[in-house]
């Protein structure tokens, strides 16, 4: 039987350790070690985030540095915990729920600021709920990309720093192989956490993370004059807009979360929890990436009210400290206007207009019911048409419609719009080419990654990578990555199984 690596030394990643959210207390969370694996190896190390940080990457990509980031080994200054949270779950909810399979090391001092860092696969927790504790290294990888991917098209989002495997089995639908994945967050504090306490009639305790959440990224909540002086109202409202915007974002670029429940949702309005997300091929509005979600209910066009739905949770799990029923609607009513105006913004730089004028709205809603209408790729739209507004021709945009006649309508619309803008054809199509991206993490090009990353081959994950990180420019060696979606790719299922 091979023998698990073991060190007495703690790693020294040379940062200083913070812990602010251990020093909230034991009601917060269970202080564990982590278990460790057999025979860790590297799988990706995300250099660019480990520069950000602060961390030698060659200290990471050690066997002392994939010890430390498997939980084999400590790290010197982490204090190693999980949390406890509860959640609505499909809408339905579900109670206390708590960080089944991560463990929080604590929080680093870095060049980019206080960072909270989680390993994500690390062993049972008492919120494992019957579970094993441990993340596959299909789903790891594809967190891995997936957050990075977020970030390079700047959508707010956790980072990911590095993924360790081991061969170590894990049984889900079939006999996988574990991994690790190390998050990176100012905080992994979620809606659940004050669902937690609030339902729990826990009153102390929800004041006791609601300030410590207000004091370290919401302090203007403090200051505001808005609902008479309630800095419990105006932290609601912030978080509120914070994701409406985030959700706008998503809108934009296609990107379907998958399983939006109320503990997937981060309280600094960062994507969290990369499971069965999607990035749309097809425009397919009602499209559900999780096949787990047998009623839509995350659907990509209900994402924006299921996201509503979940402020509307955190408002409730808010009331004791806000006081007043109708200031909690009034702060939750900020959603409401921004969402809409971040999502038109969005839109109008995706078209090029510089400026809003009237018929707008229109024009992005008629070319959004062509795309859906024959099911034109999204990505692959969007950037040929930033192409034509650069000034290439149009017919490469046109071939992608069946209803030719109905495009070239709209098209024309489009371009008398375009016209109207000042500083010139050629500035506002280079805008384009940098707002629509050429890559997007499309399913197909995941599975790929982990099919060879199964054989332990790691070249994909690295040129994925890459790619995500600078998703707007050409990369002319990975033309393919950019190209319409095989056929198989249809049957790729994704769940909330990892």
């Amino acid at each position: 039987m091979t023998a698990v690596l073991e060190s007495p030394a703690a790693v020294d990643l040379r940062v200083p350790w913070r812990n602010s959210f251990a020093a909230l207390g034991p009601a917060f969370f269970t202080r564990l070690p982590s278990q460790p694996l057999p025979d860790p190896y590297l799988v990706g190390l995300n250099q660019a985030l480990a520069h950000e940080l602060g961390f030698d990457p060659a200290l990471l990509a050690s066997p002392d540095g994939v010890a430390a980031f498997t939980g084999n080994v400590p790290i010197a200054g982490s204090d190693t915990l999980a949390s406890v949270y509860s959640g609505h779950q499909f809408g339905v909810w579900a109670g206390q729920l708590g960080d089944g399979r991560a463990l929080l090391l604590g929080e680093a001092q870095t060049p980019a600021g206080p960072q909270e860092l989680q390993l994500k696969g690390s062993g049972r927790t008492p919120y494992s709920r019957m579970g094993d504790g441990r993340a596959v290294l299909r789903s790891s990888i594809r967190e891995y990309l997936g957050s990075e991917a977020m970030h390079g098209l700047g959508i707010p989002t956790t980072r990911a720093l590095l993924v360790t495997g081991s061969d170590a089995p894990v049984r889900r639908e079939e006999v996988e192989t574990s991994a690790v994945v190390t998050r990176v967050s100012p905080s992994f504090v979620r809606f659940g956490h004050f669902e937690h306490f609030s339902a729990n009639g826990r009153i102390d305790e929800l004041r006791t993370l609601a300030d410590y959440v207000i004091d370290r990224f919401y302090p203007d909540a403090r200051t505001t004059d808005r609902f008479a002086g309630n800095a419990y109202a105006a932290f609601l409202e912030a978080v509120s807009e914070r994701t409406a915007a985030m959700v706008a974002q998503w809108q934009a670029v296609g990107f379907c979360h998958g399983v939006m429940n109320t503990d997937n949702m981060s309280i600094l309005g960062l994507t969290i929890d990369y499971g069965p997300f999607q990035f749309l091929d097809a425009f397919v509005p009602n499209h559900i990436c999780n096949h787990s979600d047998e009623q839509g209910r995350y659907a990509y066009n209900r994402q924006p009210n299921v996201a509503y739905w979940n402020v509307f949770c955190l408002g409730q799990a808010l009331l004791p400290l806000i006081g007043d029923q109708e200031l909690a609607l009034a702060a939750l009513e900020s959603y409401k206007a921004v969402f809409p105006r971040e999502m038109e913004m969005r839109m109008r730089a995706k078209l090029g207009l510089a400026d809003d004028q009237e018929g707008d709205r229109e024009l992005v809603e008629s070319v959004l019911q062509l795309l859906a209408k024959d099911r034109v790729d999204y990505t692959i739209f969007w950037r040929r048409l930033s192409h034509h507004a650069a000034g290439s021709g149009a017919e490469p945009v046109r071939d992608l419609f069946l209803d030719r006649e109905s495009f070239g309508a709209w098209l024309r619309l489009y371009e008398a719009r375009f016209a109207q803008q000042e500083g010139g054809r050629e500035a506002a199509g280079l805008r384009m080419l940098r707002t629509n991206p050429k890559y997007v993490l499309r399913n197909h090009l995941c599975e790929i990654a982990i099919r060879q990353a199964k054989l332990k081959d790691f070249s994909e994950v690295d040129a994925l990578l890459a790619l995500v990180q600078s998703p707007c420019d050409e990369h002319p060696a990975h033309e393919d990555k950019a190209g319409f979606p095989p056929d198989w790719a249809q049957h790729i299922e994704i769940s909330c199984s990892s």
